[in-house]
């Protein structure tokens, strides 16, 4: 048992990272109780938030974050934030020459932020454009009203799809005044002045943005008791796997010992794209995957995207979800329910697992690169139990590939840690009367743990595994899409009826997840992918802008083979013995 908090600082680099990020935090928030007579949930909140407090004495709970971001794009959020408002600067400045003034209008806000506002005032939200008023809400007992109550009682249909522009438009907590950190140097919006390369990324971290980032990290470092580490979501597409690198360089340089698990964060697709474009992305990506590997406990890319060459396969379907795979919005939101599920082990008030436990215990000899799957929802239906939703997927494993790495169909894999959450209110174990015979060997077992560790390894007879399963759900409340199927119930478990046709589809106010990291062969083969596909041409010649501000080409052909080498280590042969490097033909 543990109860002793381990702090987890947050780094989020990139704008999709921070569209991913702002889904996870907005979970996180609506996952906290401010209720002083609840019991103490699964979730140990204090792992990811901290405790302070206004000038006006009242409390706040805000991200342990740092977020970076370009020009343009907050839009209509402070960089400083407004829990800690230093009201108007009302210094006078003497000037006695004529006066110009430019008046730029503010950037409207939508229907959700609005109602925030009114929030933050004080207001009662009213029960308008809901969904559903039948719908059941599993609110439980609350003796204080929050912001969370209120979203969750009154549902509103806020459709943010056509206003999202950046990922401040659906923030729904505050931020601390140290959070922020925006690179004036490039823009977000437009064709000039672009993070477009790995180089230039890496070029950012001195000066003042080194100095803004040490400072705003000893803050942090400062206020923990006791830092188990630091989750970096980084951008792998532009300029930031760069500046990522380079971040994770310092962690690991500044805070030897502490867990740095790095998630690489892609998008299906960017908006006005080309050819060289696209080549600038794969580009960025592989060397992206490389150096942050090398300076992270482990490294995990995180996409629905079917692959990082110039022409992926089709993006990662799932049963039960319709998302919308070119909106930011949409994709964001699925690889957040994922990162909610994946990163539990070390977030969980009892039986948590120290960062550095988990990647001991899937980066073995020197492969720290790990993939990532999921079943977004887990496909459970509704007053069934656990044997009878796993005994509906003996063919294959519920779970779609969420690092564009396809799962290995020969049962090979170095470790795996499997996580389930969400199941609260079904059963784990059959519920067979004496003397029934069970339908199948999982309904024989009597425990959850027993079930899915002996369904898992079906698949992996001989893979190490490692197991944690939470009862409390995600919880899904405003402004997270509803992007879900009609065959989900409010509670995100199967119906075993549809609704009508023409009713509403019901309001999904909280879905069970399932995932797992895998180091694999699997990995060996897309990493040899990834690298043919940027040897497959000289950069030289092909995109010579692409070096003009770093690498140097020596380095970059170092990089290139350490990637070649990296995806050497994931090779196996039939009988499960590592090929050595000389047994090996080159890629």
């Amino acid at each position: 048992m543990s109860t002793s908090c381990r702090e987890v600082i947050t780094l989020q680099l990139g704008h999709y990272s921070n569209f991913v990020g702002t889904h996870w935090w907005n979970l996180q928030d609506a996952s906290l109780s401010y209720d002083p007579e609840a019991p103490p949930g699964d979730i140990q909140s204090d792992v990811v938030f901290r405790e302070g407090q206004t000038p006006g004495g009242h409390v706040t709970h805000t991200p342990r974050l740092i977020a970076m971001d370009l020009k343009g794009s907050l839009r209509t959020l402070r960089q400083e934030g407004c829990l800690y408002d230093p009201g108007q600067d009302t210094s006078a400045v003497s000037w006695d020459g004529s006066l110009m003034m430019h008046q730029e209008s503010p950037a409207a806000k939508n229907p959700f932020l609005k109602d925030l506002d009114r929030l933050d005032r004080g207001e009662i939200l009213v029960e308008a454009d809901v969904y559903s008023s039948s719908q059941p809400h599993c609110l439980g007992a609350l003796s204080v009203d929050t912001v969370n109550s209120q979203l969750a009682r009154v549902q509103k249909a806020y459709r943010l799809e056509g206003s999202v522009k950046v990922w401040s438009d659906f923030l729904r907590i505050h931020l601390h005044p140290r959070t922020i950190s925006v690179i004036h140097q490039y823009n977000h919006d437009g064709e000039a002045h672009r993070l477009e390369a790995f180089g230039q990324g890496e070029a950012l971290l001195q000066g003042p943005v080194l100095e803004q980032l040490e400072d705003k990290l000893h803050f942090f470092v400062e206020e923990c008791d006791y830092l188990q580490g630091f989750q970096v979501l980084c951008d792998l597409a532009d300029g930031f796997a760069g500046l990522g690198s380079k971040v994770t360089e310092m962690l690991q340089d500044s805070y030897g010992g502490r867990g740095i698990l790095t998630w690489g964060l892609a998008p299906v697709s960017h908006p006005n794209s080309t050819p060289m474009k696209d080549l600038y992305h794969m580009l960025n990506c592989s060397l992206g995957t490389i150096h942050l590997a090398n300076h992270s406990s482990f490294f995990c890319p995180l996409t629905l995207r079917g692959g990082f060459g110039r022409r992926p396969s089709s993006p990662a379907e799932f049963p039960h979800l319709t998302y919308d795979p070119s909106l930011w919005f949409h994709s964001s939101a699925v690889l957040a329910l994922a990162l909610d599920a994946l990163t539990l082990p070390y977030r969980l008030r009892n039986d948590s697992v120290p960062m550095w436990q988990l990647a001991d215990t899937l980066a073995v000899s020197g492969r720290k690169v790990v993939a990532a799957y999921g079943a977004i929802p887990f496909p459970m239906m509704h007053g069934s139990s656990l044997p009878d939703a796993l005994s509906a997927c003996t063919d294959s494993l519920p779970w779609k590939p969420l690092s564009s790495c396809p799962e290995p169909g020969d049962g090979q894999c170095y470790g795996q840690w499997a996580t389930l959450k969400g199941f609260e209110g079904q059963r784990l174990i059959s519920a067979l009367a004496p003397g029934d015979k069970p339908p199948t060997p999982l309904h024989s077992l009597h425990s959850g743990g027993d079930v899915l560790a002996s369904y898992i390894r079906s698949f992996y007879p001989t893979a190490p595994l490692a197991l944690q399963m939470v009862s409390s759900p995600s919880k899904l409340t405003p402004p997270f899409p509803q992007i879900f199927s009609q065959s989900l119930g409010a509670q995100g478990f199967l119906q075993s009826r549809l609704p009508p046709p023409g009713s509403p589809a019901p309001v999904v106010s909280s879905a069970p997840v399932m995932t797992s990291l895998q180091s694999s062969p699997a990995l060996g083969q897309w990493l040899s992918e990834l690298h043919r596909g940027v040897s497959a041409f000289d950069i030289r010649r092909v995109a010579p802008s692409f070096l003009s501000q770093g690498p140097e080409m020596a380095d970059y052909d170092e990089a290139l083979e350490q990637l070649r080498l990296l995806s050497r280590c994931y090779r196996d042969d039939s009988g499960g013995t590592m090929r050595s490097s000389s047994e090996d033909d080159d890629d």
